[in-house]
């Protein structure tokens, strides 16, 4: 597994998220209310558009969520099933921060 840096931490504003190309892949990076960052294929299955990275940021049930900019789906951030219909799930990638830096592995 190697780590790819995608940009500054404080660059991806709380409760927003960011699209980079890692490895060929659209990822989707976000970071949450409490710090965390997170990341998931930013390909929307229900339209077929590159848009979860301009999704709605939030919980539910604790859990952190993007709701899809398009037709309004939640996903996990964590696990990347989709929390209105869970037979649909997008790809989950490790992240983290280091060194001031946020980095995703795909």
């Amino acid at each position: 597994m190697s780590w790819v840096p995608v940009c500054d931490y404080h660059a991806i504003p709380p409760e927003r998220g960011v699209c980079a190309l890692v490895d060929g892949v659209q990822v989707a990076i976000f970071r949450t209310y409490d710090g965390g960052v997170h990341a998931l294929d930013n390909l929307d299955p229900f339209s077929g558009a590159y848009v979860l990275s301009r999704g709605i940021v939030g919980t539910r049930k604790g859990e952190p969520t993007v709701a899809s900019p398009l037709h309004k789906q939640v996903f996990s951030l964590v696990s990347g099933v989709c929390l209105d219909q869970d037979d649909v799930t997008v790809a989950v990638y490790r992240a983290r921060v280091a060194g001031g830096r946020v980095e995703v592995s795909v």
